[in-house]
């Protein structure tokens, strides 16, 4: 059982300055590292360049929503105006209608006064005759006969 564990000891030994040896660089690694270093720099700069960008593209989109921030209430505006427009335009047009209307009634009632006036005496002489005639008929027994067969008695 000691030959085990001192194998084991021997066996961490060794594998632990195995794994402590130095891995050789060559020139065509660092070669590979310079070029890659050349690489990363111009992605930074493509980087930098296209930040630029963005914030330039940041600033146009800010001025556009100011512009359209100006368009709607300029559209708001008009609108109100238009709606305000329409209102007058309505309420001058039902107004006219009611003028019109309350003249229509008023010639109409003033066109008929007379009519009614005189359509009044006409009814009124009618009654007068007819109490005549009827005196007449009591006395004159031939204007009794012209009477009925005309349907006025």
């Amino acid at each position: 059982m000691k030959a085990v564990i001192a194998a084991l000891i021997l066996l961490l030994f060794v594998s632990a300055a195995g794994g402590a040896r130095e891995i050789p660089f060559t020139q065509d690694d660092r070669d590979r590292l310079i070029r890659i270093e050349a690489r990363m720099d111009g992605v930074d700069r493509r980087m930098d360049g296209l930040d630029k960008r963005m914030d330039g593209l940041d600033k146009r989109m800010d001025n556009l929503e100011r512009r359209m921030d100006i368009l709607k209430s300029d559209m708001d505006k008009k609108f109100d105006q238009m709606m305000t427009f329409m209102l007058w335009g309505f309420g001058i047009l039902f107004g006219g209608m009611g003028v019109l209307m309350t003249t229509v009634i008023w010639d109409r009632r003033t066109a008929l006064a007379p009519a009614v006036r005189k359509n009044k005496e006409l009814e009124e002489r009618g009654d007068k005759m007819e109490r005549a005639l009827r005196e007449l008929d009591v006395k004159h027994s031939e204007i009794k006969d012209v009477l009925k067969r005309a349907g006025l008695l």
